[in-house]
């Protein structure tokens, strides 16, 4: 329905938007919904199209890697080399710059937070622990788990705005120049977690020739969504530990990437790609803790996947089963939230696995709990911030990954008439 702009609404007008928004709400509360846009995972639909792999390997199977070892047995700590190979090819680097880990590349950047704590790098001038008021930048809004971790380490967590082409960098370089205790940055740079950003050229080349203060800075760098597209455009951006070499920071970076969202969360491969000099000395130190990880999933996972072709084969079937849904989202957005003025916006990405939704200042958390009493679970509001503090309350991460198409319909309907009520509710309290 067609309604005019709130903030040129009459106090009247708008009492009687509220009535007509509380009978729909109410409508929808009467449906005993049970609706799920809270985090990012495949939908059942998506882990199925990887059901395949687990008839590659039966008991009758070859089990013995292209380097003659046996995958049930210890052995090759750095992953199988074929392994190594088709993660190079996904980052565009060399197969001797990756190291492949367990189902999880989150607890591999714990570890090496852990190993920066504990016992600082080969450049650092001591342990992190032992930096008073150590700090890490955070891109924001970003991914909390990443903050979680540097919070549980106890540093200081340092925001930093997003731009459509990445964080600030005029923000990132005076703060990294000046202060020795910023050991590291935060970064999803294809399809940023939440708003589905991807930085610029020239931002990864600032991000590699910068200068900074502590000679241990990291870059933390996710490539979460690097092959998960929406569009049928391939956007390649240069390769950060690439970029870093012509300039002889390649230390400073940790890239990042897994199949948890191709594949199975719950039981896919992760890697890290790194300097060789960082590399050896990480596998040093994870050689006290693992002797392997899981070979027998890593083969597994390269015979069904072969190469970055395939892998890009697969993930257009995903594309076909998620583009309806961010569509749905993205309607529902423009028919319900556009006509009622600067209520709220948007992003429009062409990949990853969120759309970030900007509410009125001061509404987030209304709106979180609106959906909440009716049945929809989202994201907490705050919870892209460090210390899941918007200092705006307008901030809103939507996943339709998971739900259906049915449910995303229904629960991208019910998340406007949210935001309108919060908005009304608002606009009547400022002009009492």
């Amino acid at each position: 329905m067609l309604v005019l702009d709130y903030r040129s609404m009459s106090n009247e007008a708008l009492s009687a938007e509220k009535a007509d928004l509380e009978k729909r709400y109410a409508d929808f509360k009467a449906r005993g919904l049970k609706l799920n846009m809270a985090r990012g995972k495949p939908g059942v639909d998506q882990l199925d199209l990887s059901m395949p792999m687990l008839d590659i390997l039966n008991s009758t199977s070859n089990i013995y890697a292209s380097t003659g070892d046996d995958c049930r047995n210890y052995g090759l700590g750095d992953g199988l080399p074929e392994m190594r190979e088709l993660f190079a090819e996904m980052l565009g680097i060399d197969d001797h710059n990756i190291i492949v880990g367990g189902n999880s590349s989150l607890q591999i950047m714990y570890n090496l937070i852990s190993m920066g704590y504990c016992f600082g790098f080969p450049e650092s001038p001591c342990p992190w622990s032992q930096v008073e008021k150590r700090k890490f930048l955070c891109p924001v809004p970003g991914y909390d788990r990443h903050f979680a971790i540097t919070e549980e380490f106890g540093f200081e967590l340092i925001s930093v705005p997003m731009t459509p082409t990445g964080p600030d960098m005029d923000v990132v370089e005076k703060l990294v120049a000046e202060d020795d205790t910023i050991k590291g940055i935060w970064c999803v740079p294809q399809y940023s977690n939440p708003d589905g950003y991807t930085y610029s050229d020239e931002t990864i080349d600032r991000f590699a020739k910068m200068k900074t203060a502590a000679p241990d800075f990291k870059i933390f760098w996710d490539e979460a969504y690097i092959v998960h597209h929406l569009t049928d455009e391939i956007i390649e951006t240069p390769v950060l530990l690439n970029e870093c070499k012509k300039y002889g920071t390649e230390d400073r970076v940790f890239m990042f990437t897994s199949t948890s969202k191709i594949t199975f969360p719950g039981a896919g491969v992760s890697a890290l790609a790194c300097s060789e000099a960082m590399m050896k000395y990480i596998c040093k130190r994870f050689s006290v803790m693992i002797i392997s990880y899981d070979k027998m999933n890593q083969l597994r996972h390269v015979r069904f996947l072969k190469n970055k072709e395939g892998v890009l084969a697969h993930m257009a079937k995903h594309r076909r089963r998620l583009v309806p849904c961010f569509d749905a989202v993205k309607t529902a957005f423009n028919e319900e939230l556009t006509p009622c003025g600067d209520i709220a916006h948007w992003t429009n990405p062409k990949g990853g696995y969120f759309i970030s939704l900007y509410v009125m200042p001061g509404c987030a958390k209304r709106v979180a709990q609106l959906c909440k009493d009716c049945g929809l679970t989202l994201t907490g509001a705050g919870s892209a911030y460090p210390y899941h503090k918007d200092p705006d309350d307008a901030h809103l991460r939507i996943a339709p990954t998971y739900p259906s198409l049915d449910e995303v319909e229904t629960a991208s309907d019910l998340l406007c008439v949210c935001v309108r009520l919060a908005a009304v509710e608002k606009l009547l309290a400022e002009n009492a």
